[in-house]
């Protein structure tokens, strides 16, 4: 039951090429920066494709391996402050695909609760629904993969698109604690897409801030249960970063 490991490194070995990763955090705040440096620098994994909110910034987060040119593909709500995630796109060097936020955040859940598709009113009568929105372009400004059109279906007299689960092999969480069973707290905005993409993998990593004993969390204020989590690392000194830094004088 003890599922903690020794480091990000061996918790990360085991991810090959042409995974998919379910990987937490809302720009910069939640994300497992910690998780992402060990498979960039101990993992030779590429092809990869992800599924988190956003892909990260130029030179931290998911823009890392962006930037090493080992994602191939990407799905999320939000582009960001991404440079190089922009050029890549536009140069058909990466496929794309970007899906409403409340539509992204419920198909993470869907595929952790087993449920294999939904209808949502998002998107219905856009190319969300009807197709055709750019997944990878040609590099000469044609478009080269666009998206599919979706089953769109009446209830009630309204119309509804169909949206598919979405199940990855491994998913990357940051947690605020954790126990050696896997049980994990996220400390407020951290909440963002952490549990969805918990519970939405085959295998979830989990990095925490402080490590406590099982039965040391109360059981009302767990957010991912233990069952969700393969895996944790302890990180007690993690660098967290903001994205865009505000002041006043």
């Amino acid at each position: 039951m003890d599922k903690v490991v020794d480091s990000a490194a061996a918790a990360v070995q085991d991810i090959a090429d042409g995974m998919s990763l379910a990987v937490g955090g809302f720009g910069l705040c939640g994300i497992p920066s910690s998780l992402i440096e060990a498979l960039f620098t101990a993992s030779a994994a590429t092809n990869l494709e992800t599924v988190s909110n956003n892909c990260g910034v130029d030179g931290w987060g998911l823009g890392v391996l962006l930037a090493a040119k080992r994602i191939r593909r990407t799905t999320g709500s939000y582009v960001g402050e991404n440079k190089e995630f922009e050029r890549q796109f536009l140069s058909g060097e990466l496929e794309v695909e970007l899906v409403p936020q409340g539509t992204l955040a419920e198909r993470l859940r869907a595929g952790g609760a087993g449920i294999p598709a939904f209808y949502t009113p998002a998107g219905v009568g856009t190319q969300v629904a009807m197709g055709g929105l750019p997944w990878r372009y040609d590099g000469a400004g044609g478009v080269a993969v666009a998206s599919p059109p979706k089953e769109v279906r009446e209830f009630d007299g309204r119309s509804y698109v169909l949206e598919r689960g979405i199940r990855t092999d491994f998913a990357l969480v940051h947690a605020r604690y954790g126990d050696r069973h896997g049980n994990l707290i996220y400390e407020k905005s951290a909440q963002n897409f952490n549990p969805l993409c918990a519970a939405a993998a085959r295998i979830t990593i989990a990095e925490v801030e402080e490590i406590v004993e099982p039965g040391e969390l109360d059981p009302m204020h767990v957010h991912t249960p233990g069952i969700f989590v393969q895996r944790v690392v302890i990180t007690p000194n993690v660098e967290k970063r903001i994205e865009r830094r505000t002041v006043t004088s």
